[in-house]
């Protein structure tokens, strides 16, 4: 075991390669000559793996990790590492330029093949309440910490390998990632990042000749995979279950944190994260009320995080305590999903039955969350007074947060009484009318202020907008058609009659899986005599009795006559928030097959069009696409892109499903 202190001064490796550098070699970096290797000018201070308890030992297997938080690994080298994509944007965080992504051993470096002189691989031991239960030790079963590095421009940043292969909290997992997953994650780190959410970064996506053996959908068809590694890049990796190795047994599961009575390591976290990652408290208050205030900006991160989400129709998927940052940032990106046609039950994680991370539960579950964190912390800050700033701090943070986006959305530059309602009844009619969350407040944008000489004539033009974002009626049926077999669904109702309390017996996930299952049934039963002119009809008498409303509601925004620069200022705004290209489940896919065949330049494109997830015409962000990693011109890339400006999801993408 390793101690050192946090406050001792930081000891800086710039990297070297194999030999030192002569005065000669260094007069040629300097001014670019071809001896320097492009990776060079990279400055790893590894301040986390000096200030927190370190674990030395090398012993291979899964085990319990007592008394640490970091433990020494090594990466597992791949066979013929590729780039499949690569973020310069976030790798010009570390200094890494295009010299660096193309050169020779790019791939290596970024596969755990070589590791960078100056990086010290580790894994983090954390715990944590998955689905409401503690489950004890966790910890970075598939990802290692490289090192954290220092930019030009100061900024610390730790970087992490996901998928390198075996640490100490693999258990009876084999340490990697496959194509699919790693693409996901990928391209909604860097999707998250350019649309304003916080969130970890993506530098670099490498698969392999490696193959590891999944089945996807748990049902016995089992296939090798490409072993996958992603670059991911943050201030800090730290989360709320890193504070719960020190939880006692549950009473519920048994389980207890590894480190359980080291309350002299709890301290050293806490001080740790208050001086690298909240220096400002840590210079404003001293002892018990530095941590309770630190715990108060990290509520505020919190609920303004979950705002965020439920603003842009985000879902996690995940959301335990060991996927929540000590920075509010988004981490860990799994069975996400971008909301399609609005749905508040939304669950986009199809492992979870009982719907615990469903869209509507996001807030309340982070809020969850605190309240375990308040826990951990309990034998160094005092519960009653974390707990205090949960209740009085968290749901006035995300209120002021959620309406404050949701005004911009919708267009609205002051606050009044009744927005609430407003939005709320937005909402409601996106439900009753299948509307699509994403691109039905895109079309709002389009409405003239209420007086302009075009309002009539753009009214109905958003109006036609909005309809078409709306499922028609095949699109409607196809959604409602029951998982389960009619003989099954059949039996079931045959149960049901003779002994009603059947469904309660069932509990949790399968009690709700089957009422689903039910209520589609009485939903395509109530469109038998639904045609499709009554059902736009439907939808048009609920969208014109909303925008009665909307339109009273923007005529208290116009405060003078100048309804040209006013309608410019209202569509600027709602187009910063509301935006036409977001990482739907079927772009996703869709570079996942193309990658899986070989072209992994839609990856890179649709990297491109993330990028610019605001501009009103997709295909002009792919006209400037630059060249993919691999070094194929623009000409060569696929002209794919098109199928991305539809006004909504096809129909055979509604039923994606990411476990």
């Amino acid at each position: 075991m390793i101690w050192r202190n946090i406050f001792l001064p930081a000891k800086r490796s710039t990297l070297s390669f194999c030999k030192r550098m002569s005065s000669v070699d260094t007069a040629k970096m300097a001014q670019g000559g071809s001896d320097a290797h492009p990776l060079s000018g990279l400055e790893f201070d590894n301040l986390a793996l000096r200030a927190l308890p370190l674990d030395t030992s090398r012993e291979p297997g899964s085990r319990e990790v007592s008394g640490a938080c970091f433990s020494l690994v090594t990466p597992t080298p791949v066979k013929a590492p590729k780039v499949v994509a690569a973020s310069r944007d976030a790798l010009s965080l570390m200094n890494i330029d295009d010299r660096g992504i193309k050169s020779d051993d790019f791939a290596e470096y970024f596969a755990g093949n070589k590791v960078l002189n100056g990086s010290q691989p580790a894994a983090h031991c954390y715990c944590g309440h998955q689905f409401g239960y503690f489950s004890g030790q966790l910890g970075d079963g598939a990802t290692m910490y490289l090192g954290e590095i220092i930019n030009k421009k100061g900024e610390r940043w730790e970087l992490q390998l996901k998928g390198a292969g075996l640490t100490p909290y693999s258990r009876t997992a084999d340490g990697r990632k496959v194509l699919r997953s790693s693409i996901r994650e990928f391209l909604c780190s860097e999707a998250m990042h350019h649309l304003g959410i916080p969130t970890t970064r993506a530098g670099t996506c490498i698969t392999s000749d490696s193959r590891v053996l999944r089945d996807m959908f748990y049902n016995g068809n089992a296939k090798n995979e490409r072993s996958t590694i992603i670059s991911r890049i943050a201030r800090t990796f730290l989360r709320f279950g890193s504070f719960e190795i020190f939880k006692p047994v549950d009473i519920q599961t048994g389980r207890a944190g590894p480190s359980v009575g080291r309350d002299d390591i709890l301290k050293t976290m806490l001080d740790y994260t208050l001086t690298n990652f909240y220096p400002e408290i840590k210079e404003k208050y001293s002892d018990e009320e530095a941590y309770v205030e630190m715990f108060r900006e990290i509520c505020h991160r919190t609920a303004s995080l979950a705002a965020k989400w439920q603003c842009f129709g985000f879902c996690h998927g995940v959301l335990n305590t060991d996927n929540m940052s000590i920075v509010g940032i988004t981490i860990d990106y799994g069975p996400f999903g971008f909301m399609e046609r609005f749905n508040p039950g939304y669950i986009c994680n199809g492992s979870d039955d009982g719907g615990r991370y469903s869209y509507k539960k996001q807030p309340s579950i982070c809020r969850w969350n605190l309240e375990r964190l308040a826990e951990a912390w309990q034998k160094v800050v005092p519960i009653e007074k974390t707990e205090a700033v949960v209740k009085s701090d968290y749901d006035a943070v995300y209120n002021k947060e959620y309406m404050g986006t949701m005004r911009k959305k919708i267009g609205l530059q002051s606050e009044r009484e009744g927005d609430s309602s407003l939005i709320e009844e937005l909402l409601a009619t996106m439900r009753r009318t299948n509307a699509d969350f994403t691109n039905t407040f895109r079309a709002l944008s389009t409405l003239q202020l209420p007086g302009s000489p075009e309002f009539e004539q753009s009214k109905s033009k958003m109006l036609t907008k909005v309809l078409s974002t709306c499922l028609n009626l095949d699109e409607l049926k196809a959604t409602l058609k029951p998982q389960m077999s009619g003989n099954q669904l059949q039996s079931l109702v045959a149960m049901l009659r003779q002994n009603p309390a059947f469904l309660n017996m069932l509990g949790g996930g399968r009690m709700n899986a089957i009422t689903s299952e039910l209520q589609k049934l009485e939903k395509l039963d109530a469109l038998k005599d639904t045609t499709e002119e009554s059902l736009i009809e439907e939808y048009t008498a609920k969208w014109n009795q909303w925008l009665d409303a909307y339109v009273t509601r923007l005529e208290k925004e116009v405060l003078d006559k100048d309804f040209d620069a006013m309608n410019m200022n209202r569509t600027e705004l709602m187009n910063s928030v509301n935006p036409h290209f977001v990482l739907r489940n079927h772009i996703a896919q869709n570079c996942i097959d193309e990658a899986e065949n070989g072209n992994f330049a839609e990856v890179q494109r649709v990297l491109e069009l993330l990028k610019s997830p605001f501009k009103d015409c997709v295909s002009e962000a792919s006209n400037t696409t630059p060249a993919p990693v691999d070094g194929a011109s623009a000409a060569e890339l696929p002209a794919s892109h098109g199928q991305y400006t539809a006004v909504k999801t096809p129909l055979w993408a509604l039923g994606l499903v990411v476990t």
